[in-house]
């Protein structure tokens, strides 16, 4: 089943979304002191092909660096990946369908707003991705 779900995401949100956070991390890449959020971006983008199977949780002890950097990060790249979100979500939950769809994406509208401090778990073996 979350292979079905991770294909039909994949086709009308996924890959958008995926997009939207590859663009956000090569930006973030130029800069050499904002490689940090690149790398969160990336990881993010490839949890954001493909969802269904994995969870993110928060990290034991974050600490004060990762909330200054999810300050940051909401500045320069969070808010309109987070409007990306709203709007996917919105579209998905049109149709009966989408809707569990939709659900996981505002479910990603936190993570978009908020990456550092942040990793994504495996919810098949509790692995870390």
């Amino acid at each position: 089943m979350r292979t079905i779900l991770n294909i039909i995401w994949v086709v009308f949100a996924g890959f958008w979304l995926f997009i939207g956070y590859m663009a956000a991390g090569i930006v973030l890449c130029i800069p050499i002191f904002t490689i940090p959020w690149a790398i969160a971006s990336f990881r993010i983008a490839r949890y954001s092909l493909w969802p269904f199977g994995r969870q993110i949780v928060d990290k034991r002890q974050p600490g004060v660096f990762s909330f200054l950097g999810n300050v940051v990060w909401v500045v320069v790249a969070g808010w309109w990946l987070a409007i990306g979100h709203i709007v996917s979500g919105l579209a998905l939950c049109v149709t009966i369908i989408g809707i569990p769809m939709g659900i996981a994406d505002f479910k990603l509208v936190a993570v978009s707003l908020m990456p550092l401090g942040k990793q994504i778990v495996s919810t098949r073996s509790g692995a870390f991705d």
